[in-house]
């Protein structure tokens, strides 16, 4: 299997993104310069800096100089004769590393924490967009992992009975099935988004979205499953178990799922690209994840006037990570269920 999957090469360089934005979600504190509340309202919409580094003074950045036109608004511009001192593993805000470890070090940062460091521009209050940017992708990788882990439940109980039964028990859950397919998706989503309580705390407000858009996710899952079911459940293997005496869960968990694993890992992973962006669309209508929490959806929010896209066009950057996310985690998906077809072998 692994032989087949290395012949998919843009499977291969989705799996590589993949495995770094994992590190990425592991790491946000460490690998962000500063946290996601910092703010200095006298760089709003501050332009991207480049890092740059010299042998007498080692890392560091250009600093700002800025002008009010007649209409009062600031315009940034980046000041060559200024360098703002950056340097590797310095200190900045305190926290804990993967939740357990207490640090106060990052990757990269000002050595004074009070400088002006805006490696991809600054949003309208002056927040850093790298920061938050790393959070963001914390946030909607872990609410599409989360959302199609629980689908994975439904749809694996829901589909192994029907299969395995058959039947009556099966009619009644294709119907039901086919009843929840046929419900459009996008207006359930919204009107139980928009029925989530506004001063809900923003760990439950993450959970309640997260099974939201579990209950659509599940069914395409859950009529594999039992197409699955119906082919091996009279195959030798389990009527050899049925006779020995083995119970109903014991063949289903120990014979029948392991013997279609690597295709159930395919259908996961082609179902989180759709999680995220139905995460990625409501929050960005303003339904889904809510400040102070940060999603790529809510950062997209802060895009959505053609003026301030105008002023500040780093703030589309989400949009770009989402399309990336997206496209490595379908070629993911592509070369992994490729792989686990024994007819592509």
């Amino acid at each position: 299997m692994w032989r087949t999957f290395r012949r998919h090469k843009p499977a291969v360089a989705g799996a590589v993104i993949t495995l770094f934005l994992l590190f990425v979600v592991l790491f946000a504190e460490f690998l962000a310069p500063f946290g996601t509340g910092r703010l200095n309202a006298d760089y709003t919409y501050a332009p991207p800096q480049t890092l740059r580094v010299s042998l007498s003074e080692g890392l560091y950045v250009h600093g700002y100089a800025f002008e009010q036109d007649e209409n009062l608004r600031i315009h940034y511009s980046i000041d060559e004769s200024e360098r703002i001192p950056v340097r590797l593993f310095a200190k900045g805000e305190s926290y804990r590393l993967l939740g357990v470890i207490p640090t106060d070090r990052h990757l990269i940062g000002p050595v004074n924490p009070d400088d002006p460091m805006y490696l991809l521009g600054s949003d309208r209050v002056g927040r850093d967009q790298l920061s938050r940017l790393i959070h963001a992708t914390r946030i909607s990788l872990s609410v599409g992992l989360v959302g199609v882990a629980l689908a994975f439940v439904l749809g694996v109980v829901l589909g192994g009975i029907s299969g395995y039964l058959g039947g009556r028990v099966d009619t009644l859950i294709q119907r039901f099935i086919e009843f929840v397919m046929a419900v459009p998706t996008l207006p359930l989503w919204l009107g139980m988004t928009a029925a989530i309580p506004v001063d809900i705390g923003p760990v439950r407000r993450y959970f309640l979205i997260s099974v939201i858009l579990s209950l659509l996710a599940w069914t395409t899952l859950a009529r594999e499953v039992r197409g699955r079911f119906l082919m091996l459940r009279h195959e030798d293997f389990v009527t050899a178990a049925r006779l020995d005496g083995a119970s109903g869960g014991r063949i289903v968990f120990r014979h029948m799922l392991p013997s279609f694993t690597s295709h159930l890992i395919a259908a996961l992973t082609l179902s989180i690209p759709g999680v995220i962006l139905a995460e990625t669309a409501l929050s960005w209508l303003g339904l889904g994840m809510r400040p102070p929490v940060v999603s790529l959806g809510v950062l997209l929010n802060d895009a959505t006037s053609v003026r301030v896209i105008d002023q500040a066009p780093w703030l589309l950057l989400p949009g770009l990570l989402v399309v990336v996310i997206v496209l490595a985690l379908n070629f993911v998906g592509d070369g992994l269920r490729d792989a686990a077809d024994p007819y592509r072998r």
